[in-house]
């Protein structure tokens, strides 16, 4: 006997196609920089916990907004189709239309974008500025006539927005101002989000080379790129050190330590894997790295207003 699909199911089965497109795997890229910005402006006692779920949820529906345009946008072009069908391709999979991606990622923006409304009208320009930046590196990535991903200038894009940009940002919504201090912050968590985005180049390497697409890796060679990938992990720690002593932030600052086992595994999958499969391996452990010591940055920032260094 047939079991009827419950009420639940057949939500699940509706917004399934969506939980993929929008790639939760991506989303700590957008996490980490509010929440370590927020940790410092907490340490000082100037952080609000209402502005906080604000800019969380806005960055993660800019993130989702930047997935949805790179998928249509991938389909859209005729060498998108000769890709192999990630989990996440949910266009080339056939469970969703174009006009819906493309419907779904103005819905998504256009939620960010009335968050941000408000965001500007509490804490000023600035943050305008930044929001405007954000947005357009995020439709320019991978749409367009000629998308920023293809010419080689990903890397350090995302180093600058989901590093500099993103942290000092959300620490200038709480405490309307920039601090040496949060850029300091934000230098590991732009290299470790830029190591996954080097992870991925590494793991597309193949298919962006055929497709004419310019990346660091298809431009300077892969074992350039596993080079890359190593510096970027190694900076992030060596900043880590530097932070409890030349940003004053004490001991507690030093957490971020704790990421190295997850380090680790990433270094490995870096350097051992040499098919695409294999390579995705080192994608996953190198979001794992930068979530995992994104996180224990903020909590050794936050944990200092408890227990002064």
């Amino acid at each position: 006997m047939e079991r009827k699909e419950g009420a639940w199911g057949r939500v699940w089965r509706k917004a399934s196609p969506w939980y993929r497109a929008s790639r939760p795997f991506t989303l700590s890229a957008s996490a980490v920089p509010v929440l370590v910005g927020s940790a410092l402006a907490f340490r000082e006692g100037k952080a609000s916990f209402g502005l906080f779920l604000l800019v969380l949820v806005a960055s993660m529906l800019v993130q989702v907004t930047a997935n949805l345009v790179d998928e249509y946008a991938d389909a859209a072009r005729p060498e998108g189709k000769a890709k192999l069908p990630a989990p996440y391709k949910v266009i080339a999979l056939g469970l969703l239309s174009t006009t819906a991606v493309k419907r779904g990622a103005l819905a998504f923006f256009a939620a960010a974008t009335i968050i941000g409304l408000y965001l500007v009208a509490v804490a000023g320009w600035p943050v305008l500025a930044i929001c405007l930046a954000s947005a357009l590196v995020a439709y320019l990535y991978s749409a367009g006539p000629r998308p920023l991903g293809a010419m080689a200038l990903g890397q350090p894009l995302v180093f600058l927005i989901m590093g500099p940009a993103m942290v000092m940002g959300t620490y200038y919504v709480h405490a309307r101002a920039f601090t040496p201090e949060t850029l300091w912050l934000s230098l590991p968590v732009g290299c470790t989000v830029t190591a996954i985005l080097a992870a991925n180049d590494l793991r597309d390497e193949e298919e962006d080379r055929a497709a004419g697409k310019r990346t660091l890796v298809t431009l300077l060679g892969r074992r350039f790129g596993r080079w890359e990938w190593t510096a970027l992990a190694a900076a992030a720690f060596l900043l880590v050190l530097a932070l409890a002593r030349v940003a004053g932030l004490g001991a507690l600052a030093l957490l971020p330590l704790l990421a190295l086992p997850p380090a680790g595994v990433a270094l490995r999958a870096v350097w051992r894997g040499r098919g695409r499969a294999e390579l995705a391996s080192s994608l996953r452990a190198s979001a794992q790295l930068h979530w995992w010591l994104g996180l224990l940055l903020a909590a050794g920032v936050a944990l200092g207003r408890l227990v002064p260094s």
